[in-house]
């Protein structure tokens, strides 16, 4: 059995959002987003985190601070940690790729005690 060698990454994000219910939308309130990555490197090179921490910074920018409820696409998607997870880690995938890197596993945290996971898979 082989070994896979990964680099874990941890970053927050301070955002609000409200839930939206079929009743309405929920009251609106502040996080501190975990976000922990898991990533694959090609092993024969070294690890440049800066340029990774670019990566994930290219994409949380556009939602730190913010109300996501009026930043795309949670201005229309709700804005549950399954979908912030779901688009994140859509994000971050295609990001990493330039720094020839694969999200393995995308964890969010809305608190300390409820993370949203994604892990990849090669099929």
């Amino acid at each position: 059995m082989g070994e896979i060698h990964t680099y874990k990454m941890k970053s927050y994000i301070n955002a609000s959002h409200a839930m939206r219910w079929e009743s309405g939308t929920g009251q609106k309130h502040n996080h501190t987003w975990e976000v922990i990555m898991e990533i694959q490197l090609d092993t024969n090179h070294l690890v440049r985190f800066n340029d990774i921490e670019d990566n994930m910074r290219e994409v949380s920018v556009n939602y730190s601070g913010k109300f996501l409820n009026e930043v795309p696409p949670f201005d229309k998607l709700n804005p549950s940690l399954e979908n912030i997870t779901r688009y994140f880690y859509k994000k971050l995938s295609e990001t990493l790729a330039k720094s020839q890197a694969t999200l393995m596993r995308l964890e969010i945290g809305e608190s300390p005690t409820r993370f949203y996971c994604i892990q990849h898979t090669d099929d």
